[in-house]
């Protein structure tokens, strides 16, 4: 039962976080999430479904070599792009400067993705795959998740241009901060 609360309470953060503050800027988050921002921003495309066609693949690989970490981000996923797609009204309900959104929105999706990790469950493909890589390796997942989120909104700086690519690195980053925050105190106790 707690998993579910998690797995609520994250998708609802990270929902409010990328429909409340980062689409009113066409900033970028990173991860699956962020790729199939940059398709809505580019075509126009429903968010939740991309992220779901995105990460096909990944699910796919880690129902073969990670079933456990299939088992718990699979029903993540599945909420997170339910919660996204039904609460996308919000983007249009306030309207804060690009900087506060940055901000306001890396810590509502760093809490949410913190919750579900914390939880053993994700948000998209890239937690999972990150959770993967951690398995076998030394490194953190947050740090996993930093480095691929960078990548992908390098790329979209490309496509957005220069001044959301400095706001969305500045989303990013909190998010990395605020996801290794909730995962690694022990006095937090959110949901776990």
């Amino acid at each position: 039962m707690k998993k579910y609360f998690a797995m609520f309470f994250g998708s609802f953060f990270v929902s409010i976080g990328i429909n409340g503050f980062i689409i009113p800027h066409h900033l970028l988050d990173g991860g699956v999430i962020g790729l199939s921002l940059l398709l809505k921003y580019t075509f126009g495309t429903n968010i939740g479904l991309t992220i779901l066609i995105i990460s096909f693949p990944i699910y796919l690989f880690a129902w073969f070599y990670f079933r456990m970490y299939f088992m718990n981000a699979i029903q993540g996923l599945l909420a997170s792009t339910l919660f996204i797609d039904l609460l996308a009204p919000v983007h249009s309900w306030w309207h804060w400067p690009v900087y506060m959104s940055a901000v306001w929105g890396g810590l509502f999706i760093g809490i949410g993705v913190g919750i579900m990790l914390r939880n053993h469950t994700g948000t998209g493909a890239i937690d999972l795959l990150a959770q993967c890589l951690a398995s076998v390796t030394s490194i953190h997942v947050s740090y996993f998740i930093l480095a691929i989120d960078a990548v992908i909104i390098l790329s979209g700086g490309f496509v957005l241009g220069g001044g959301s690519l400095m706001y969305s690195m500045i989303v990013i980053i909190i998010v990395a901060i605020v996801t290794n925050l909730i995962m690694r105190v022990r006095a937090i106790h959110i949901l776990s």
